[in-house]
């Protein structure tokens, strides 16, 4: 029997399009509370328009110390707990030794690692002192690849496993749940919105993408387990990955 999500408050980040928007549109009909958390204004403007009263919306660079401590401070003063925190947001970028942009790569460890350890340190504690919680931190997996050009990106998200892991055996016992998904080639402006690339350069166009809603899929099934089963680490791949 699935683990009912009603009343539960869940905090995504980068909810305002991709894999996290379809995150909340994944739980929102199940009765949840969301807080919602983006960075671009038109899309912030069209999933409060979405979610209307359901939703708590955040607006904001999420590896900014004062925002993210923003996003807790408003999930707790409207709904008053978290039970749920996604840490979806995060960019890719790509370069060859020689002609690397560090700046961009600085930028990209900042929010695919450092914002996710954050997050889980500020959220964490709340959780515990309720007596239970969920923690989903999506990775990539790249971090499990060696792609040449790609090895910051795939970094990030090795480190975001490694992280996650011990985090996970540290709140064993606690209540609090920590769970890994990792996604293939996904059909979202990931790629897009790459300075110089696009995603004629960056996805591999002989790959049918996963959708969106196969990974906010995936993770309402990792979060409907029973209280005593956690799913530490969910690979979901394009059918057609040979990799």
């Amino acid at each position: 029997m699935a683990k009912t999500m009603e009343g539960k408050v869940v905090a995504i980040t980068g909810a305002s399009s991709g894999i996290g928007r379809a995150i909340a549109r994944e739980l929102a009909p199940l009765g949840t509370k969301l807080v919602l958390n983006g960075l671009v204004d038109r899309e912030l403007d069209a999933i409060r328009t979405e979610f209307g009263d359901a939703a708590a919306i955040v607006g904001g660079d999420i590896a900014d110390k004062q925002v993210a401590e923003q996003f807790l401070a408003t999930a707790m003063r409207r709904f008053g707990r978290v039970d749920v925190l996604v840490n979806n947001a995060g960019i890719f970028r790509k370069g060859a030794v020689g002609s690397i942009d560090i700046g961009a790569m600085e930028v990209m460890i900042a929010l695919n690692f450092a914002a996710v350890v954050r997050n889980c340190y500020l959220f964490a504690p709340g959780m515990v002192a309720q007596g239970g919680g969920h923690i989903v931190n999506v990775s990539s997996i790249s971090a499990h690849l060696t792609t040449p050009g790609c090895g910051v990106y795939g970094g990030t998200k090795r480190a975001v496993e490694g992280f996650s892991h011990a985090l996970r055996i540290e709140l064993a016992g606690t209540g609090v749940r920590v769970s890994v998904i990792a996604p293939g080639t996904t059909d979202t402006d990931l790629f897009d919105r790459v300075p110089g690339h696009g995603r004629a350069a960056s996805a591999n166009p002989d790959v049918r993408m996963l959708k969106p809603e196969d990974l906010a899929q995936s993770v309402r099934f990792v979060l409907e387990r029973e209280d005593h089963a956690n799913i530490p680490y969910m690979q979901v791949y394009s059918a057609d990955q040979r990799h």
